[in-house]
């Protein structure tokens, strides 16, 4: 019984900080009102992350494996068309399924850790994308590819900061573009 409510704590104490960090921003949050609002004290906050950063890079460690874990099926490398398409949609995908996680990584995008663990879960995709291209024909797979990325990293930040509002339109331009409409 105390093993669950100690962690029924810590997963209050993660929800919290993670909606006050993608709020109010990670400089503008202290423990303090985390405890507060996850109603438990700073002491144990210390007691499950040791300060603030470490509670931090936990945060954005379990969001990118929650994220890996959901979103699996669409990084596996069917054929070309399909593969690209499912990039396209990625971001809007990526964002429904964790909006305050891809606002955290947003409003994070210039720390350090944030963006390490995104190039860790972006790393695998390059080469995939380029593969598509060079399949598909391009003249230049290597610029399609940055080009192409380059999209997706606006439109998840846009999608996350609720930006876009036409995201399924984008999305169905670029599928046109790339010839990859049905």
């Amino acid at each position: 019984m105390t093993k669950q409510k100690a962690e029924s704590r810590k997963d209050k104490i993660m929800r919290e900080a993670l909606l006050l960090f993608a709020e109010k921003g990670y400089m503008d949050t202290s423990t303090k009102i985390i405890a507060q609002r996850a109603e438990v004290s700073e002491a144990l906050i210390f007691k499950h992350f040791g300060n603030k950063d470490r509670l931090l890079f936990h945060l954005i460690k379990s969001g990118y494996r929650r994220v890996l874990q959901h979103h699996r099926g669409m990084m596996i490398y069917r054929d070309a068309k399909s593969f690209l398409k499912s990039m396209i949609n990625l971001p809007k995908e990526l964002v429904n399924e964790e909006p305050v996680f891809w606002k955290l990584q947003e409003r994070l995008s210039h720390h350090e850790f944030s963006r390490q663990q995104h190039e860790l879960f972006m790393k695998p995709v390059y080469p995939a994308i380029k593969r598509a291209f060079s399949e598909l024909g391009y003249e230049n797979p290597e610029l399609e590819t940055q080009l192409l990325l380059m999209i997706i990293e606006t439109l998840w930040k846009k999608e996350a900061n609720g930006e876009l509002s036409h995201s399924a339109e984008v999305a169905k331009l670029l599928e046109a573009k790339y010839g990859l409409a049905t």
